[in-house]
């Protein structure tokens, strides 16, 4: 009798604990689900109507520009505003606030980049046109803060606190975080420094092919260094060469996997304007698309538009010198806000190249276009509503930076492609070498004219590709400095396409998920011949070798070949770097190495090895032993899936026991690599692919990697990511949308 009673308590509190965890699911995760359907009664001028697709795409159509933006800032809210405060936070440096101190490395470097001061100026200089897109967008962000009061995301929940109202400055801070996360370089300049310190200098600047460095005074520039900004893939094909006749347009952007995923797809409609694609959340407009009449991508244009300035600084005073004169820098006091604990101050001192921060003995003053007063501006809009090359190009031209390669297409059937950005014109360099560093002069002397940048209309192949590889002729007029991308992913490209005819969307999505590395290839044949020439006798290399001889240079998630490239190229980037810089190889990094250890492998420059075939044999041995330790003995059986295995952690979920696999993707074996179409790494992948039919709208494919939500109980919240992994896509809806409920913003 007393079992069954106390088994009938035991039932009764597990149901009760059943119904207090449901309740708590629906409370914090369920109720903040967004609206699809029904009428939000909002402060638009006219009614709003808002199509949902099958993806959890809007499709919004208002009577005017402004009810467009207001209600495209409240449905990016309803399924990213978790992801938007964020970001925010992340540029401002304001993380601290509400993680603690382990975010305070990430916040003091936002605070010394200036990001909201910058934000808050630019605010005052926008041109009228971008200021009301912007305010519009931010309407529509506040009128969902208001009407979710006690129902936000469960983020907001579970880290105890509230989002500030958003305003205009928040999306610029928005745009300049990605100016941020594509531009800067003055980390590997820093590292080219230190490696030059007891390094030889030749063999350094031959590691850093972007700029040759040199021994510099003070008010002389850093030399440039390695650069791991990430990629992009995008191309335009005339219609001689498609299915339809008419033009098609492709982008791939290569950035950071994170979750969700940085692209919230959307289409907008009102009069004169009517675009689809990926907008950036926090934002208004469309970045990358198509309108009714063109199409459009971008990849990274990777000029540089930072330098270190080395100043004569004193700590205790402020003082610095600047050209003989003795100038007082300029101090801005910043205050940490650091959750359960004491606020963190700051002072950054400002010199008339900007912020100085302390390197060893050096004092370093950052220049950086995003910090040009009046620079920002917001074309976007204006683009989504070109109708032609020359109103496009009219867009872009007001476009700041970070400096862009955009392709083009229209219905006319014409293709094009222009450089943008503000580019600076350093007076102290020829080609990639100072030449007054004795005068110590290196001031910039203004910016590239747009009419002179990179361009170009119905080349006569029909073709057009830029995979972030240089696009500068060697005659060009300006000094050129950058981290380019070696040509590997672009010469790929071009290979895949260049003589076919009848293309489709479909065909253009085979090649964004080519996983094929020429420059694995060719270390593979490296690697067989130094055995061939030296190791013949090395029974424990015989198996790997007789695979590599074999193999395709395919990147292939299953097989082992591409694990042993990977594991040798590491060991030979060591030493290369450390022939290089001693007591430095683990350091060196940057997306030109594949390219410069192609280079010194072919050209075999006496200095660096006493035998270069001893060399890459030992780098092979060690790979072998490595791969080894982490997949077993037998090298048939390895597995490059299981070296290259992806993870995207959700920042918050990641970290609930026994729920983090909801939250998250993976983990999960890839395919592919940094010099591969499909540009892959732990860290980094495809953003986004478009594939833009001209002929036929309806015929376009988009994914995103994950989904359109950041509700983890949205079906919404990975469920474009079966597509991503295998290669297939979805149909871009524009004319024709599935519709699978309406929604409508009606007046007050």
């Amino acid at each position: 009798m007393r079992l069954t009673r106390l088994l009938k308590y035991i039932n009764t509190a597990i149901g009760v604990l059943a119904l207090v965890v449901v309740f708590g699911i629906y409370w914090i995760a369920w109720r903040p689900l967004p609206q699809t359907s029904g009428t939000i009664r909002a402060r638009v001028a006219q009614k709003v109507t808002v199509s949902f697709d099958s993806l959890g795409e809007p499709h919004i159509k208002a009577a005017n520009q402004d009810d467009l933006l207001f209600a495209q800032g409240y449905l990016t809210a309803q399924e990213r505003m978790w992801q938007m405060d964020g970001l925010r936070r992340l540029a401002a440096g304001d993380l601290s606030e509400i993680v603690g101190a382990a975010a305070l490395a990430s916040d003091r470097e936002a605070r010394w980049l200036r990001l909201r001061r910058l934000a808050e100026d630019a605010y005052v200089t926008l041109p009228p046109e971008d200021r009301t897109a912007l305010e519009a967008y931010a309407r529509g962000v506040n009128a969902y803060l208001a009407d979710h009061r006690g129902r936000l995301p469960l983020e907001f929940t579970l880290l105890g606190y509230q989002p500030r109202p958003w305003g205009a400055v928040d999306s610029i801070l928005i745009g300049l975080h990605m100016y941020r996360d594509l531009t800067t370089s003055y980390p590997d300049e820093i590292l080219k420094q230190k490696m030059l310190e007891g390094g030889d200098p030749a063999k350094v600047n031959f590691l850093f092919p972007a700029r040759t460095g040199l021994e510099l005074p003070p008010g002389a520039l850093l030399p440039m260094g390695a650069e791991l900004h990430p990629g992009s893939n995008a191309w335009a094909i005339a219609g001689s060469h498609t299915a339809s006749g008419k033009p098609m347009v492709s982008s791939d952007m290569h950035l950071e996997f994170s979750i969700p995923g940085i692209w919230y797809l959307v289409h907008l409609e009102a009069p004169g304007l009517n675009a689809a694609g990926v907008s950036l959340p926090g934002t208004p407009g469309v970045i990358v698309g198509h309108n009714d009449r063109l199409a459009w991508g971008v990849t990274n244009l990777h000029f540089d538009v930072q330098d270190l300035y080395i100043e004569k600084f004193e700590d205790r005073t402020g003082r610095f010198e600047f050209r003989g004169k003795v100038l007082q820098a300029r101090p801005e006091r910043e205050v940490i806000r650091v959750r359960s604990a004491r606020p963190v101050e700051l002072i950054n001192w400002m010199t008339v190249h900007g912020p100085i921060r302390a390197e060893g003995k050096l004092r370093l003053a950052l220049r950086w276009t995003a910090a040009v007063p009046a620079m920002f501006q917001f074309p976007f809009v204006e683009l989504d509503r070109a109708r032609n090359w020359q109103e496009f190009t009219k867009a872009i031209r007001r476009f700041p930076g970070p400096g862009q390669n955009f392709v083009y297409a229209d219905v006319d059937g014409n293709i094009g492609y222009h450089a943008a950005g503000k580019l600076p014109i350093r007076k102290g360099y020829s080609g990639d070498v100072p030449v007054d560093g004795a005068s110590g002069d290196f001031e910039w002397q203004g910016f590239i004219p747009f009419e002179q940048l990179p361009a170009s209309f119905n080349p006569p192949d029909g073709l057009i590709v830029t995979a972030n590889q240089n696009p500068f002729p060697s005659d060009y007029p300006y000094p050129v400095n950058g981290n380019f991308a070696s040509h590997y992913r672009s010469r790929q490209i071009r290979n895949m396409l260049s003589g076919r005819n009848g293309l489709r969307p479909e065909d253009a999505l085979a090649v964004q998920k080519d996983v094929y590395s020429a420059f694995s290839h060719y270390l593979a044949q490296r690697l067989v011949r130094a055995y061939e020439r030296q190791g013949k006798g090395r029974a424990d290399l015989a198996d790997a070798v007789a695979l590599l001889r074999a193999w395709n240079g395919q990147m292939d998630k299953d097989r082992p070949e591409p694990l042993m490239v990977s594991l040798a190229y590491e060991h030979f980037r060591r030493a290369m770097a450390e022939a290089a810089s001693p007591g430095k190889g683990a350091v060196y990094q940057l997306q030109m190495a594949p390219a410069v250890m192609e280079n010194l492998l072919r050209a075999q420059p006496a200095g660096w090895f006493r035998d270069y075939d001893e060399a890459l044999l030992q780098s092979f041995a060690d790979a072998v032993e490595e791969g080894r330790r982490m997949q077993g003995n037998d090298v048939r059986k390895w597995i490059y899936g299981e070296y290259l295995n992806l993870v995207i952690a959700h920042p918050i979920g990641h970290r609930l026991p026994l729920l983090a696999r909801y939250f998250d993707v993976g983990p999960i074996a890839m395919s592919g690599s940094s010099t591969s179409v499909k540009q892959t790494t732990r860290r980094l992948g495809p953003s986004e692919r478009m594939n833009a039919d001209l002929g036929d709208w309806e015929r376009s494919l988009m994914n995103l990697p994950i989904g359109e939500s950041g509700h983890v109980l949205s079906r919404h919240y990975k469920d474009q990511w079966d597509a991503y992994y295998n290669g297939t896509s979805f149909p871009m809806q524009f004319r024709k949308v599935d519709v699978k409920s309406v929604l409508e913003f009606v007046p007050e």
